[in-house]
């Protein structure tokens, strides 16, 4: 899976367009970075950056960011509402896709470590890429703010992660705190009323925080109060979460708006399925939600498998419409047009959609095969036909998931279904990879060849591409082979009207192994390193002899079953 991880570096500039455009426009010059927001405040005098991309990109991206915005924002200078030490005064890695929150904090002291040594900013690490328990919270380690540095930069106790402990780098660029920590999802749940006190009365049942406690009247009832004279709370529902109640003009109605601060611990599904259940114990209804600003792709696809299965229903189906079913569960249309699009993050990072091979309709894919163009070719064709082998598969699992009679054995078809649809994925992607192993072995012999160091680099670059266009049609093989477990599974005990189905699906794969095979075998010939060549092709081999035998095998029980 690819790596993704989203930067949300805060600024201490929000009112001079000219400085704050100069720092953004620095995202842009990394390559495979999306810019997505931009949030300037002109009374914090503070612009919240954020994009996304994969974690050596982004952090690339942050430094350059940190970078500019201290050659442009002198903190000797600043003013404003919002705590803040520093030029860029927080820079916190979250993860989105791919990727451990370990690994987004190594992320962070990578960055840190390059900041104070190449630019001789100081900071500090906070919440979990934080080197120790007093500097976990971000107020702590803002203690002061950009006025007490002179002291805590000298200060043993707050010596910084990284850069000089000094003060001389700091007079203008103030300190940075990089962190890794959890995506923090905006979520609004739509009533049907316009009171907001009944909206505030359902936020304080789910919230964390809960509800003060009251003697008597839970409204108007004296506060309970413990041995230090604080309030006594009565905990909410749902960790990790924040909310209160406001009416929306706009709308019309009141709303319940969260902030999701761990959707690992709380999600939006959960958030959601919660607050009906408290919304109709007082006499109310949700009529929908509201996202604000971007989800990670995997919060979408966890809602719709919820509420899938609360229907007893395949969880073995398309992303797409995995996404059409959160949307409707959720009602995230219920106020305005919904954009997966938009709101999405990975779909934000799709710039190459619409131009792979299985993007294009059925006519303009046989088209471009069709075409004078060598690829695609016959490794593409092999890893599709391979995909509507176990598409079939995963059919056949999917329609015995909800077979009338068969309810109590929907979860084991949805298993074989939700394989399925993994097989499918992976073969899909691999119907363009193989084109793409074709282009760069295209590319190397492009390279140039006159010197002789030119000539080498080039023959190690050939040499190179030919053994990926080897490993590709291989992993077709592999894949549509092992794949084949889900036809073998609907052949025994799937739905018997569709026993054909399975049949044709064994066809599929085993062709798709047989044509995959033969790209290993053609890729071989100018390969110059014989060890590889004689051990994958005694691998593909093996996997051609076991696909046919497994193709014999099903097709008997389909044979037995017509």
């Amino acid at each position: 899976m690819r790596q993704i991880i989203e930067c949300v570096p805060n600024i201490s500039e929000g009112r001079d367009e000219a400085k704050i455009k100069a720092v953004t426009d620095v995202v842009e010059t990394v390559e495979g970075v999306k810019l997505l927001d931009v949030d300037p405040g002109k009374a914090t005098n503070r612009t919240v950056i954020t994009f996304v991309g994969e974690p050596e990109q982004v952090i690339e991206a942050a430094f350059r960011v940190i970078q500019k915005a201290s050659e442009v924002i002198d903190m000797s200078k600043h003013s404003g509402e919002h705590p803040r030490f520093g030029a860029t005064d927080v820079c916190p890695l979250v993860p989105i896709a791919g990727i451990s929150m370990e690994e987004t904090a190594a992320y962070a002291h990578k960055l840190g470590e390059r900041v104070g040594k190449e630019l001789g900013i100081s900071g500090y690490f906070y919440e979990n890429a934080a080197t120790s328990d007093q500097r976990l919270n971000l107020a702590e380690v803002r203690k002061g703010e950009y006025e007490a540095l002179g002291q805590k930069l000298v200060d043993p106790d707050w010596k910084p992660d990284f850069g000089p402990a000094e003060f001389v780098k700091a007079r203008t660029s103030g300190v940075t705190a990089i962190s890794a920590r959890d995506f923090l999802v905006a979520y609004n749940v739509n009533l049907n009323t316009t009171s907001t006190r009944r909206a505030n009365a359902i936020a304080f049942d789910i919230r964390e925080g809960g509800r003060v406690k009251r003697e008597g009247d839970p409204i108007t009832g004296k506060v309970v109060e413990d041995e230090n004279g604080e309030p006594v709370r009565i905990p909410g529902k749902l960790k990790a979460v924040k909310g209160i109640g406001w009416y929306i003009e706009e709308y019309g109605i009141a709303q319940i708006s969260y902030n999701l601060t761990n959707i690992n611990i709380t999600s939006m599904h959960e958030a959601f399925d919660e607050t009906c259940k408290s919304a109709t114990e007082r006499g109310l209804r949700v009529t929908g939600s509201e996202l604000v600003g971007l989800v990670p792709l995997q919060a979408m696809l966890d809602a719709a498998d919820f509420f899938l299965t609360k229907q007893d229903r395949s969880l073995g189906i398309s992303e797409s419409e995995k996404i059409k079913i959160a949307v409707k569960s959720l009602g995230l249309d219920d106020l305005k047009p919904f954009n997966p699009q938009e709101n999405i993050i990975e779909y934000m990072l799709e710039d190459d959609k619409g131009s792979r091979l299985i993007d294009m309709d059925l006519v303009a894919f046989s088209d471009e095969t069709a075409s004078e163009s060598p690829a695609p070719g016959g490794g593409s064709i092999a890893a599709y036909v391979g995909t509507l082998g176990v598409a079939l598969g995963t059919m056949v699992a999917n329609l015995s998931a909800h077979k009338r009679g068969w309810d109590d054995k929907w979860e084991l078809y949805s298993n074989w279904a939700v394989k399925g649809e993994a097989y499918r994925k992976q073969l899909l992607h691999l119907v363009d990879e193989d084109t793409n192993a074709f282009t760069k072995i295209m590319d190397a012999f492009g390279l140039p060849k006159g010197s002789n160091e030119e000539k080498t680099a080039r023959t190690q670059a050939i040499q190179d591409a030919t053994k990926y266009a080897i490993e590709i049609p291989y992993k077709v093989m592999e894949t549509s082979f092992n794949s084949m477990e889900v036809m073998k599974a609907m052949a025994d005990m799937g739905l018997k009207a569709s026993i054909s189905d399975a049949g044709v699906g064994a066809l599929c794969a085993r062709t798709a192994v047989r044509g995959a095979y033969l790209n290993v075998k053609i890729n071989t010939g100018g390969l110059k390193d014989q060890a590889f060549v004689n051990d994958i092709l005694a691998r593909a081999q093996e996997v051609l002899d076991s696909a046919e035998a497994l193709e014999n095998e099903i097709m008997t029980v389909v044979e037995s079953k017509l």
